[in-house]
């Protein structure tokens, strides 16, 4: 990591020759790709690396081109000689579904939906005129074999984890018939791929796009199924329906003749439950096989989301042994497989969590139930052998930045997590009113503060259940202070 901030800082000093305040990462979501956000000055900048170079190509190439004709792009600045590192124009925090969040379904996010939707009818398919497809990462094109890729990857990495009975011939057989449909879709153009609202930025007041590099030649209904269909969304059933005819007003101004909309929505129904069946196996993959505990907490959205895609009066391209097996793993048998336990009001399980001095001794328990887990942070880079972060703790953002970026701090996060939710889990079904955990590192002051914050956050988040944090060392020496 170090070397890779080195590096952005170079190509940074290179090309843009401002003055460079500091460079912080940005949280990783579900790609391989890191993120950097470089201040300088009053301006910021948005640094990516990865090691995927075609990828890399393909969206500065992606980025260009569509800009090019007014679509609303973060502006490429530069990129390096190894085609690993680019720099672009920061659109902010903002996301269309942070908006959506905050707003709630309001006319003000109903508008941001309708600009979102237009301003993709425009690039997909202005765009698609003189684009190159040879610059796609993978296929040029999403006809029957990516469609049926699509297919087999719900199947290995969510449907057969759940171990049910199916009659694999036949679910392939309908598999097969839906991809044979769908490839023969009307209007192919430039599709996103990955059109949901936390690819949309609102910079400006305006939608603009991001995540774009998967782009290939397709069905314009997919994009808009990604958008409308969004799990996390929740999108109600008259905004669906009435932003999906705002859509089709859009694409027939730019196709400049009217369309069949009667088929033009079977194929969009169609392109809905791939991209539904897409996302399950995505979730399944990063949550069940990737052991990410953001993504195993999606999993019950998606399939709710799936449950209301298959209640829709309207007919669907859904038969056979493929609408025996969806209905079958949205049950709610099934949902509640994937749902976590949420405390209430009346769940009497508190967590306590602490950090610690190995030098002064494990935290006593004084509920009298054993001590609970005992983690030992000294194993992660201790942030407290730099001069700059000797007089910060855990709780100071740049040791929180070190920890993020130059330790293996997440990757043992992510191990605690996994064991600590097992007993948080059986604790709160069984009624249990106490269990603690405490991280210890050399001086209580760093690692373990920072890991204990994190649990905290983490265990509200997800179980809602009631959590009290202790810092040992550093709540002894505040009150040594005052």
């Amino acid at each position: 990591m170090l070397e890779t901030i080195e590096d952005i800082k170079r190509l940074f000093f290179s090309s843009i020759g401002l003055p460079l305040t500091s460079i912080e990462k940005i949280p990783q979501s579900g790609s391989d790709r890191s993120y950097f956000r470089i201040h300088a000055g009053d301006r910021s900048f948005i640094a990516t690396w990865g090691k995927n170079i075609k990828e890399n190509l393909s969206f500065v190439y992606f980025t260009r081109h569509f800009r090019s004709l007014g679509c609303p792009l973060p502006e490429i600045l530069c990129i390096n000689e190894t085609n690993t590192i680019y720099i672009q124009q920061d659109l902010g925090n903002v996301s269309l579904l942070n908006k959506l969040e905050q707003l709630g379904y309001t006319e003000e996010v109903y508008g941001l939906f309708q600009q979102s939707l237009r301003q993709l009818a425009f690039l997909q398919i202005n765009g698609d005129q003189r684009l190159d497809y040879s610059h796609c990462i993978t296929s040029k094109a999403f006809g029957k074999q990516a469609i049926m890729s699509d297919l087999l990857y719900f199947k290995y990495y969510f449907l057969d984890t759940l171990q049910l009975p199916y009659d694999k011939e036949i679910l392939l057989e309908n598999f097969e018939a839906l991809a044979a449909y769908l490839a023969e879709s009307d209007h192919r153009y430039f599709m996103f791929r990955d059109f949901q609202s936390r690819n949309i930025m609102i910079y400006d007041g305006q939608p603009y796009f991001i995540d774009y590099q998967g782009g290939m030649k397709g069905a314009l209904q997919y994009d808009a199924a990604s958008l409308l269909w969004q799990a996390k969304a929740e999108l109600p059933e008259q905004w669906k329906t009435g932003l999906l005819a705002y859509y089709m007003d859009c694409v027939e101004e730019r196709l400049g003749g009217a369309i069949d909309r009667e088929r033009f929505i079977s194929q969009y129904d169609g392109y809905v439950l791939i991209r539904l069946l897409q996302v399950l196996g995505a979730y399944g993959f990063r949550g069940l096989f990737e052991k990410k505990a953001h993504f195993l907490t999606s999993i019950p959205l998606a399939l709710k989301n799936l449950k209301s895609f298959l209640n829709d009066p309207r007919d669907k391209t859904v038969t056979g042994e493929l609408e025996r097996i969806l209905k079958l793993i949205t049950e709610d048998s099934v949902i509640n497989r994937f749902t976590p336990i949420q405390a209430t009001a009346q769940t009497p399980l508190r967590v306590k969590i602490s950090s610690f001095s190995f030098k002064k001794g494990t935290p006593p328990d004084e509920s009298g139930n054993g001590g609970g887990y005992v983690f030992d942070c000294r194993g992660i880079l201790n942030p407290g052998r730099f001069e700059k972060y000797k007089s910060l703790t855990g709780r100071d953002k740049p040791v929180q930045e070190f920890l993020e970026q130059q330790t293996k701090m997440m990757e043992f996060l992510n191990s605690v997590y996994a064991l600590v939710d097992i007993s948080v889990e059986d604790y709160i079904q069984r009624n249990f009113e106490n269990l603690q955990v405490s991280f210890g590192c050399t001086g209580g002051q760093h690692r373990s503060v920072y890991a204990a914050d994190c649990l905290a956050r983490h265990l509200r988040n997800k179980f809602k259940v009631q959590v009290e944090v202790a810092h040992i060392e550093q709540d002894a020496k505040q009150w040594i202070n005052t």
